[in-house]
């Protein structure tokens, strides 16, 4: 496909911040609070459309090159995901420098370590080191 069908949004790499889980929560309640007005009235339309991931971003798979060249200070750091499926789920992915997708979740490990511990974030490396 053309390279500018691709929105340019898809072609950035952008880390997953602290702002970042706080847009993911927001988007979070956002979708419970619709699910619940749409409780409360009938619905007059058939299913809602649900999205699906991806296969091409699925997790242990290699980026494809249409997304381009990670830059080398983000291999191994946190990224927010591509894949609009996740974009309402707590995750976030990273890539190492094979471009290989690794995918976790954004709740604290064994309660105690959260997305942006320093503990955590080596764990991350050690396990993504080709």
């Amino acid at each position: 496909m053309d390279a500018s069908f691709w929105s340019s949004e898809t072609n950035s790499f952008r880390r997953f911040t602290p702002e970042s889980l706080a847009a993911i929560e927001e988007r979070i309640a956002n979708k419970k609070k619709e699910k619940d007005e749409v409780k409360g009235k009938k619905k007059d339309q058939g299913a809602e459309k649900k999205l699906t991931p991806q296969l091409d971003l699925k997790t242990c798979k290699t980026l494809p090159s249409l997304y381009g060249d990670i830059p080398a200070e983000l291999v191994g750091e946190p990224l927010e995901d591509f894949d609009p499926y996740y974009s309402d789920h707590k995750t976030f992915m990273v890539l190492n420098k094979r471009r290989t997708i690794f995918r976790f979740a954004a709740t604290p490990a064994l309660f105690i370590f959260g997305p942006f511990n320093p503990v955590r974030k080596a764990a991350i490396k050690i396990l993504i080191h080709s």
